[in-house]
């Protein structure tokens, strides 16, 4: 939670780009886990609630009232019975005060505040809910079907929530920064315990434990395997093979931002050759987008340029064939790279991507492009701006399944050397990923300590136990 000068500024700011109407921004309430009593724990707020009201108690409603200059908190104060079990907390009016708001109410006050507010025939603004309970709040407050609420969700607002949380404040940048630095002891402890008969599962719980113990959460479920090509493959109970690679894709919830880092590493603790061959690619995929980003550089240029450096040395490995620009146009590359280069960061982990990702990483001069595969996963295409946080995570991948599908259909059979690519079928997948903030001349990374990532760094921390 930041000083409360940071939530009025906000407000304050978020009502001068709105100009007129009510603002609704619902908490998020405990989340039963298997019964009532047992919930989800650490309860997770909604960001877009946390980022105007900065309060982490459940069951809250925050309203701003533009048109009359006026900000309100609701929610009930704890019973004496919650209090046995959970212990004492402030007061729905202390909690407000603690954000610079005089105004505070119980929870059934907002049925009424609503039915003035439409009796008058003002606008009232909502963002699209995503919890079912927030979905049933607004149906009986409002009367819109929970089918219909992503559609009658407020453009304006979703606009102006984008264009404020996109840019982050250097109170917000030191916060992804401690984050990042969480990422550090993460990864590089995966890379200590990577082993030849060490479970994937185990990795992933010792990753999390550094969570548990030194931050909020992990910003979202840990990915551990050694099936890379699963784009978010779930750690199981089995051991590492020793000629395989693990791929760990990870991050936590620090001061309630987030961090986002993969890294690839030999389980045998050096990389074979054609490990080697390919990995530098990735390497050097990932390091060129580090240095095109920049203000003013459109992401969705990062990604093609991050593209066609992939082909070409796809080519020199006797993969990939034909032109190399006609190939990445055709979307041939998408074989390997199924996915975007990068997205949105900050309070999620995919940053504001509940809001609707054409809002988050597109404008009206940058549009999605939906209709060929690999490029319609590209979540973030607009041009950079100072202040932005993206991730920075090109891979290559030899999915089984998917190589199987284009063969059969005979696709991009002029770019693709299907028998070749089979010989990599069992392979697995890499990835590296890094958190980069763009600043005022190009890029940096985010977190004081780099992950390693470089080949004979990576070897290196893998056999110096550490020290």
């Amino acid at each position: 939670m930041f000083d409360k000068e940071t939530y009025i500024s906000r407000r304050r700011e978020l009502k001068r780009l709105m100009g007129s109407g009510l603002l609704l921004f619902f908490g998020n309430n405990e989340a039963p886990y298997n019964y009532p009593a047992n919930g989800y724990s650490p309860m997770r707020q909604d960001s877009s609630f946390l980022y105007y009201f900065g309060i982490h108690r459940a069951g809250l409603t925050g309203v701003i009232d533009v048109d009359n200059d006026a900000s309100m908190l609701l929610g009930d104060d704890v019973s004496v019975e919650d209090i046995v079990w959970l212990g004492s907390v402030g007061s729905v009016q202390s909690l407000a005060e603690r954000v610079g708001i005089t105004v505070s109410a119980p929870l059934k006050r907002l049925a009424e505040i609503i039915s003035k507010a439409r009796g008058q025939g003002r606008s009232i603004h909502f963002l699209p809910p995503y919890r079912h309970d927030t979905q049933i709040a607004i149906m009986d407050l409002l009367g819109i079907h929970p089918s219909r609420q992503r559609e009658k969700a407020s453009p304006e607002l979703i606009k102006a929530v984008v264009k404020m949380r996109s840019k982050k404040s250097e109170e917000e940048i030191a916060a992804i920064d401690r984050a990042c630095d969480i990422g550090y002891l993460m990864h590089t402890k995966a890379m200590l315990l990577c082993a030849e008969g060490v479970s994937e599962k185990y990795i992933a719980g010792q990753m999390d434990g550094i969570v548990l113990s030194n931050a909020q959460a992990v910003s979202f479920p840990t990915i551990c395997t050694q099936h890379g090509e699963i784009m978010h493959g779930v750690p199981k109970d089995v051991p590492l093979e020793g000629s395989r690679l693990l791929l760990c894709d990870a991050g936590c919830e620090k001061d309630d931002y987030c961090s986002d880092n993969t890294r690839t590493m030999p389980v045998s603790g050096t990389f074979t050759t054609r490990q080697r061959e390919v990995y530098q690619i990735v390497v050097d995929c990932h390091d060129l987008a580090l240095r095109m980003a920049a203000p003013g550089v459109k992401w969705r240029d990062v990604h093609l340029a991050v593209c066609k450096l992939m082909a070409g040395r796809l080519k020199e490995l006797g993969l990939m064939k034909g032109d190399t620009d006609e190939a990445v146009a055709a979307g041939a590359h998408a074989l390997f790279l199924p996915h975007g280069l990068g997205h949105m960061m900050g309070m999620d982990v995919h940053d504001m991507e509940g809001l609707g990702q054409t809002y988050v990483g597109f404008d009206d001069e940058v549009r999605p492009q939906l209709d060929q595969f690999g490029i319609d996963a590209l979540r973030m295409g607009r041009r950079l701006e100072e202040g932005f946080v993206v991730t920075d995570e090109p891979g290559i991948y030899f999915i089984p399944a998917l190589i199987d599908d284009w063969r059969a259909k005979g696709l991009h059979k002029e770019f693709v050397n299907y028998d070749n690519v089979e010989l990599y079928r069992d392979f697995g997948g890499i990835r590296i990923e890094d958190d980069v903030l763009i600043t005022p001349t190009g890029a940096r990374f985010l977190g004081t300590k780099r992950i390693p990532y470089r080949i004979a760094d990576v070897e290196t921390y893998m056999a110096s136990g550490g020290e």
